[in-house]
């Protein structure tokens, strides 16, 4: 799969906004500072969630945060992985050291320090991209991954910025976009959407009810390499 889409556990996603606006005051920052918020069109009242860039300078220990608006989330993706643990790893800690030193404000110098990205605000409808292609230096072009990645029909956010409201919340499996071939150039992609309960496969003027499970157990080879 190539990616999904995720809505609120047990809440419609009409496009009203009325979520997003429920939810302002979680988001800070001047960017997107919680009582000015309004979203700019019905996408960004579905699928608009606010992320937090926080970098810790590991010399005085203070922590620097940039907000910044999104509507999807790339992950990176392993082999025979899920989509939680994809979500777990992308905001694992990255270490800035060497010639990626940090430049501290309140040390007023380059420091060693960790960055990582948490989700500040969360969408109605989170969107997640997983990068299936990568570019491969040895090949010069980019290598379709075609790693197995199983879908949860439920989805627990736990990597969310600290004093945020409902920091656990859960998520229902919507929607998964799949591509069907073996390279970067060419194939084809279909949708597995639910709708009443039943689950369909549109793949152009085709529409086919699928089994639940198959999204459960995985989208890709579990053989599969990067290489």
């Amino acid at each position: 799969a190539s990616g999904g889409a995720y809505e609120k556990d047990g809440e419609a996603s009409d496009g009203s906004g009325s979520d997003a606006d429920s939810d302002a005051d979680e988001a800070g920052g001047d960017e997107a500072r919680p009582d000015a918020y309004s979203p700019k069109t019905w996408v960004n009242s579905i699928f608009e969630g606010v992320l937090t860039n926080e970098t810790k300078c590991l010399s005085c220990e203070t922590v620097t945060s940039r907000d910044e608006r999104f509507l999807d989330l790339s992950l990176e993706i392993e082999q025979n992985s899920s989509v939680s643990a994809c979500m777990r790893n992308f905001s694992a800690s990255e270490p800035l050291r060497g010639e990626n030193k940090f430049f501290c404000d309140t040390c007023c110098a380059l420091q060693e320090a960790k960055k990582c990205m948490r989700i500040k605000r969360l969408p109605n409808v989170l969107a997640l991209h997983l990068k299936r292609f990568k570019y491969m230096e040895q090949l010069q072009r980019f290598k379709k991954l075609s790693y197995r990645i199983s879908f949860p029909q439920e989805l627990k956010v736990t990597n969310t910025a600290e004093g945020m409201e409902q920091p656990d919340r859960k998520y229902r499996l919507l929607a998964a976009v799949v591509h069907v071939g073996s390279g970067a150039n060419h194939g084809h992609y279909v949708s597995i959407v639910r709708s009443q309960g039943h689950w369909l496969l549109f793949d152009d003027e085709s529409i086919e009810l699928v089994d639940e499970a198959s999204l459960g157990s995985g989208c890709g080879s579990p053989d599969a390499t990067s290489a």
